[in-house]
């Protein structure tokens, strides 16, 4: 029987800003290698009796979603866009429902660090028998430290030597301790870390809320029931929707049944809770230095230096216990003991309406994406990124005018009744008002520098005619 894995692919993004924020969360960023987190999580989910992954998530991402699924050759078997967040069980159970009947479903964050895909496919295949007799299965991950900021599982005898993973009854969900409690579940070895992956038939999830939340489960099938398909994409049905009540799936049902199960996992496991946690699993050198990007240590010790900017070079010189992050736009500097705070950073730079709490440079778009390079009183510069074969809405804008210059690539661009083909190195006059589409007939990437002039540049001043992606007013391209 294949298991049908679905990812959860929404959050805050703010625990690891200022690479990670509201607009961009964690699961996109490339924090461990060439590939997004969340690619990765699809990649160890594919093949190897999985089929198509399903993929939960939030209607500002869903582009986001598809492109990083296509760059690693994965089609999804659905999209299930959530008309607002409502934590893990609505979410889970809305997939569940979905897949439908006996089907085995895997439930896993799709921003969590798995570096042995193998161990982890091996553990959940241990877990599919009794996830088939109709347990609801968690996974347990072997401690190593007292961890205050993870939930902890109780388990009724320890694991063996080899710690097998063979299914063993839950005793009970604990809540994130305190250090003391934390280190005596750690010394006691009938204690590990709950990971939130969870193996189950769909149909045995349905009767836990059958049994439990009734009220949520009449609210997530109806909201499925009435759903649209838009492209791609199901959106759930924002009506029936908004009357679900914020809940995770550990409070829901799992703390309330009575078919739990647990199947130790000893490979090594992160969910990236903060930069701390970034720095300790990341290659550090022989003084416990871990460097990104264009960074340079000297005489450091403990430390995680970070650039995500190539022109951008981070030194740090005698530093200890520090966490150092560039961006474009912002930079944190913090002890690694204080990484936690970094969400009261985030708060705090919203109550001061700061655009960089929530959102970056960058916009990714169906299209591609743009990124602002130099911003003045009548004037703004973009860099804008067109993937091939991708074209930007026909449009016109009430208050800018547009000089385009083709830096690499090749663009047809539609200005009024004219449509020609501009080349790199040469440009293009959008006049204000003009009726203009800018498209990427080509088969590699186009990038183009725009110059904006006008007497207001906000995305929302836009006319759109046209849309292939089913957009309406206010949202650029």
């Amino acid at each position: 029987m294949a298991i049908h894995p679905v990812l959860l692919c929404g959050g805050s993004g703010t625990r690891l800003w200022p690479l990670s924020r509201k607009s961009y969360p964690k699961q996109f960023a490339r924090l461990t290698g060439d590939n997004s987190l969340f690619q990765i999580s699809g990649q160890r989910l594919s093949g190897h009796g999985f089929a198509a992954p399903l993929v939960v998530t939030g209607s500002d991402f869903r582009f986001i979603v598809t492109e990083q699924l296509s760059q690693i050759g994965i089609e999804p078997g659905a999209i299930l866009i959530e008309p607002s967040a409502r934590n893990t069980a609505p979410a889970i159970l809305a997939a569940a429902l979905k897949v439908g009947g006996d089907a085995l479903i895997l439930v896993a964050p799709s921003d969590h660090v798995i570096p042995d895909a193998a161990c982890f496919r091996g553990a959940v295949l241990a877990a599919s028998e009794a996830a088939q007799l109709g347990q609801l299965v968690t996974f347990g991950i072997r401690p190593d430290r007292p961890e205050t900021g993870y939930g902890w599982l109780e388990l009724s005898t320890q694991p063996d030597a080899d710690f097998s993973p063979v299914a063993q009854p839950l005793v009970r969900f604990v809540e994130k301790p305190d250090l003391a409690t934390a280190q005596a579940m750690l010394d006691g070895g009938k204690h590990l870390w709950n990971a939130g992956i969870f193996l189950f038939r769909a149909d045995a999830l349905v009767a836990a809320f059958e049994a439990h939340q009734p009220e949520i489960l009449a609210q997530v099938r109806a909201s499925l029931e009435a759903a649209q398909k838009d492209l791609a994409f199901t959106r759930l049905d924002p009506g029936a929707w908004r009357a679900i009540k914020d809940i995770s799936i550990d409070y829901a049902v799992m703390e309330k049944a009575d078919n739990l199960s647990v199947v130790p996992y000893a490979g090594v496991w992160s969910d990236l809770g903060g930069w701390e946690a970034v720095w300790r699993d990341g290659e550090s050198d022989e003084n416990g230095v871990v460097t990104s990007g264009e960074a340079l240590s000297i005489d450091c010790k403990d430390t995680l230096l970070r650039s995500e900017n190539e022109a951008l070079q981070v030194v740090g010189i005698g530093l200890k216990d520090m966490v150092v992050v560039a961006m474009p736009d912002a930079v944190l500097v913090a002890h690694k003991d204080r990484a936690q705070d970094v969400k009261t950073a985030v708060s705090a730079l919203k109550a001061r309406q700061v655009p960089q709490a929530e959102t970056l440079p960058r916009d990714y778009r169906p299209w591609g994406w743009y990124e602002s390079l130099v911003v003045g009183g009548r004037f703004q510069v973009k860099r804008i990124h067109v993937h091939p074969g991708a074209a930007l809405s026909l449009q016109s804008h009430h208050h800018r005018a547009e000089h385009w210059i083709v830096v690499e690539g090749t663009a047809k661009v539609t200005v009024n009744d004219e449509v020609k083909l501009v080349t790199e190195n040469q440009s293009v006059y959008i006049p204000l008002g003009a009726v203009h589409r800018l498209e990427n007939p080509g088969k590699l990437p186009m990038v183009l520098i725009e110059v904006q002039t006008g007497s207001y540049l906000g995305e929302d001043d836009i006319i759109r005619y046209e849309d292939v992606y089913a957009r309406g007013h206010g949202a650029r391209g």
